[in-house]
């Protein structure tokens, strides 16, 4: 029993927030840094195809490498030595629409990626690099911001890195892999985005997203350029996840209590 005038023992409100308490944010950081460099693994590995390939359809060591540092964005990078592989010069101008095609997705990840990345111009600068499937992905599924801020940076730089290194890698060896396809490497990222996307998918409306994208850029694939289909299907994912169909039963994801968003910040 406490006596009188004992000061009345109190447990900080704050520690019972999950998404405050330092232990669980220490685990979810670290969680955050294995997934990244996880996917970092899986997305560099297959950056010897993209170097083969790119031999292959007549670019030197030199252009693929240049490609990588500078585009670095491997859809885009696929089309663009696809098109110049099978119409030479003249085709220039259709790789480089098909490569800005897939590119344009980066800037939807931007905006989202914004209110994690914070202010700053240097900041976001140098974070528009690193702003592509991979990095998005690993940061949105994370729950805390911390974690997310370390998913999209190790995972961007982890990419980065690994992927320059295996662009040359490929570049050098091409003719000593033969068809790196052949060892399941065009199938690493895709492998990496399932693994990220298969936990989230817990209630109808995740599904019925997923599935319709997946059926739209399956069925336009034979039919359109390279690009569009990415696009129409990020269109169809869009609207049939803005207006919450199949949903409305369903209850919401749970958003970390401490993303810039409800901070005021931009």
């Amino acid at each position: 029993m406490r006596s009188v005038g004992e000061p009345v023992a109190t447990i900080d409100p704050v520690t019972l927030d999950p998404h405050f308490d330092d232990a669980h944010g220490a685990v979810q950081s670290r969680r955050a840094v294995r997934e990244a460099l996880g996917v970092a693994l899986a997305t560099s590995a297959y950056g010897i195809s993209f170097g083969a390939l790119a031999v292959a359809a007549g670019l030197d060591v030199w252009q693929t490498c240049v490609l990588s540092l500078v585009m670095f964005t491997g859809g885009s990078q696929y089309a663009f030595v696809g098109i110049v592989g099978a119409g030479g010069l003249a085709a220039v101008p259709a790789a480089i629409a098909s490569a800005a095609l897939l590119g344009v997705r980066n800037v939807a990840y931007g905006i989202r990626m914004s209110p994690v990345i914070g202010a700053g111009f240097w900041r976001r600068a140098a974070a528009a690099q690193f702003t592509i499937d991979e990095s998005t992905a690993v940061s949105l599924a994370q729950t805390t911001r911390r974690a997310r801020t370390l998913g999209f940076w190790v995972t961007g730089l982890g990419i980065y890195i690994g992927w320059n290194l295996s662009t040359l890698a490929g570049a050098l060896l091409g003719d000593v892999l033969g068809d790196p396809r052949v060892y399941g490497l065009d199938a690493a990222a895709a492998a990496a985005f399932l693994a990220l996307l298969w936990p989230r998918l817990r209630a109808r409306q995740p599904i019925v997203v997923g599935v319709a994208a997946a059926v739209v850029a399956t069925v336009l694939t034979p039919v359109l350029m390279p690009g569009l289909p990415v696009i129409v299907a990020a269109l169809v994912a869009v609207v049939v996840g803005w207006t919450n169909w199949l949903g409305r039963d369903d209850s919401p994801d749970a958003e970390p209590d401490d993303v810039a968003e409800r901070e005021g910040l931009p």
